[in-house]
């Protein structure tokens, strides 16, 4: 990560033309203050008669310092695949209610942005997935996943049977509609759905949670992120793994997917007097009486 920051880019909420007055609004601010700014090319397409320079990601991950994304967590997830191999720190601004990934509003942004420039701001590492297909031992398929990895049916009743294996240990044989495989940060997302702990994103750890599992006593199970998760599909038809709800692929009889921790962490940054457990209340309605 590079400070001071100097040249920053920004990136919008893809097909969202109501972000054009925002983003603007903040381009105008961090180009006052003698950054460099250049703004992601999909989102450029709705900023008519900008003066900005527009590249793709491609082009930003060699020379940006940050990037600024304008959206909500879903945009983030995306965002931070792709750069997050590259070393690029991220600062989320929310169109709308707080997120968990996403922590500036509109109207505060151009302030929180100043003391964040001026080094006022919270450093947060939180890992990425990395998962691989095998169908013959051959790699057919591979992806980044910042929430999780999920092995699940499409549109068949059965349910999927595969065997889980941790680092090359057998776990269990598994009947169940599908397996998630989730970081913390993701702890918050499907897996929470699925009965799923909630998991402090500080945590070196992940979780492998059952999608309706037929098998009452087969709980979530906790493990290091350093260890290697290994799918193998005893029982398939319309099955896929699916990486963060943006990426997936289908899967064929004793492919075999491997889940491992990427090398390389999402550097997140996030104002002064940032909390997770504030996130928590306010997006589970925690502090909400009954």
């Amino acid at each position: 990560m590079r400070f001071p920051f100097q040249n920053v880019a920004l990136i919008g909420k893809h097909k969202a033309p109501e972000i054009a007055e925002p983003l603007l609004r903040l381009a105008g601010f961090l180009s006052s203050r003698g950054l460099n700014v250049v703004v992601d090319s999909l989102t450029a397409q709705y900023l008519k008669g900008s003066p900005y320079a527009a590249m793709s990601l491609d082009e930003m991950v060699k020379t940006m310092d940050l990037a600024v994304v304008i959206g909500g967590d879903g945009t983030m997830l995306n965002i931070a695949r792709t750069l997050a191999p590259h070393q690029i720190p991220l600062v989320g601004v929310n169109q709308g209610r707080l997120g968990f990934l996403t922590d500036l509003s509109l109207e505060n942004m151009q302030d929180s942005m100043a003391a964040m420039l001026q080094g006022y701001y919270v450093t947060e590492e939180r890992l990425l997935l990395s998962a691989r297909v095998l169908r013959r031992d051959i790699e057919v398929f591979s992806g980044l996943a910042f929430n999780e990895v999920v092995v699940h049916r499409n549109h068949v009743s059965s349910m999927v049977e595969f065997e889980v294996r941790i680092d090359g240990e057998y776990l269990y044989n598994q009947r169940a509609d599908g397996l998630i495989v989730s970081t913390p940060t993701g702890s918050t997302a499907y897996a929470l759905s699925a009965g799923g702990p909630i998991l402090h994103p500080s945590l070196d750890v992940l979780a492998l949670v059952p999608i309706c599992p037929h098998s009452l006593s087969n709980r979530p199970i906790i493990v290091k992120s350093s260890s290697v998760l290994e799918i193998l599909m005893h029982r398939t038809g319309d099955i896929r793994v699916r990486y963060d709800s943006h990426t997936n692929y289908d899967l064929q009889l004793h492919d075999k997917i491997i889940v491992t921790r990427h090398p390389e962490p999402v550097c997140l940054l996030h104002p002064l007097g940032h909390s997770y457990y504030n996130t928590l209340r306010e997006k589970l309605l925690w502090n909400h009486t009954l």
